[in-house]
């Protein structure tokens, strides 16, 4: 993985779990379709290099705001695993 792809695997993880690139393709693909853009068909033609090319900017806070939402589900998630183990292992023990 390079660089350049690990700060976009990075960036998509930012968003609800969407995939920017695909969301900018499928944008892309849709315009090309609707108005017949030769540059969206040169962009797509191209993606393995355009796809570099594109850049997401948003507020650092808003950022910020997304890892912390992100770090609690996945706090929210290992406390339900934990819980679940923790029952398994009451009803095991009952047995």
């Amino acid at each position: 993985v390079t660089t350049s792809e690990q700060h976009t695997h990075d960036k998509a993880d930012w968003h609800a779990e969407q995939s920017d690139e695909e969301l900018l393709k499928r944008l892309l693909q849709d315009h090309n379709r609707w108005t017949g853009s030769k540059r969206a068909r040169e962009l797509l033609d191209n993606w393995s290099e355009s796809r570099l090319k594109f850049v997401k900017v948003f507020p650092n806070e808003y950022k910020k705001a997304l890892i912390e939402r992100k770090e609690r589900r996945l706090e929210a998630a290992t406390e339900t695993t934990r819980a679940q183990v923790a029952t398994n292992q009451e009803a095991v023990a009952a047995k």
